[in-house]
């Protein structure tokens, strides 16, 4: 029998490996493809955040500048939306559209989103499991402790939940980015259809996080079987 860590369920992560990488190789290509392209009116990713901010009244929320390459995010812990180096300056269709997904997610803390919310709510937890199911279950293993197994098994189920829930917030995220970019004539008509591309591309990502994890929750579920009844 192969040890465990080097079993034949290992084969199940490479289906969710490919399209990660993938999805990775996907929005850097799109990303870049559209930072080459300047919207018509010119402004600036940090402006267009900043008016989308204002206009739906979230004027506490400052729009700070961070180091690196699409490190773009909200946090809703202080209330603050930073966009990364490439990003901030930019007035390409690509960068406003980052930033205008990040403003999405404000404007979901701000009415109290029940997806952003749950999010948010297990976040904590969600770490601490995620830290702790593989040594359990792998400890579990070489113990012939099948409660360790479980208990491993039960806190990835967690890691699961936060993949589904991210899902719909980082897409609703996106489609209220496109829509306040139509309304406000910030991008033009046929711009929306670069900054939807690249915000569609980013997508991505998050499923193919969310296949990953489903395949390592399979994985899991084999080796319980494989290793759980052993005398």
């Amino acid at each position: 029998m192969f040890p465990f860590f080097f079993d034949p369920t290992m084969m199940l992560l490479i289906p969710a490996l490919l399209l990660a990488m993938w999805a990775q190789m996907r929005v850097k290509s799109v990303f870049a493809r559209y930072s080459a392209v300047g919207s018509r009116r010119g402004v600036t990713a940090a402006s267009a955040a900043r008016a989308i901010l204002d206009r739906f009244g979230l004027q506490n929320v400052p729009v700070d500048r961070v180091g690196g390459n699409l490190t773009d995010h909200y946090d809703p812990r202080d209330k603050s939306l930073s966009l990364s180096d490439s990003v901030y300056g930019s007035t390409s269709i690509a960068a406003i559209g980052v930033a205008a997904h990040e403003v999405g997610h404000a404007i979901q803390d701000s009415v109290n989103y029940s997806p952003l919310k749950i999010r948010n709510t297990i976040v904590p937890v969600v770490g601490i499991g995620s830290t702790l199911a593989f040594p359990l279950f792998f400890i579990g293993i070489l113990l012939r402790g099948e409660m360790l197994m479980n208990l491993g098994i039960l806190l990835f189920l967690g890691v699961i939940l936060f993949h589904l829930v991210t899902l719909p917030v980082e897409f609703d995220a996106s489609n209220r980015a496109l829509r306040v970019l139509a309304d406000t004539g910030i991008l033009s008509t046929d711009e929306i259809g670069g900054a939807g591309s690249v915000l569609r591309a980013a997508s991505w990502t998050y499923i193919a996080a969310t296949v990953m994890a489903f395949a390592q929750l399979i994985r899991l579920l084999f080796l319980r079987g494989m290793y759980g009844n052993r005398d």
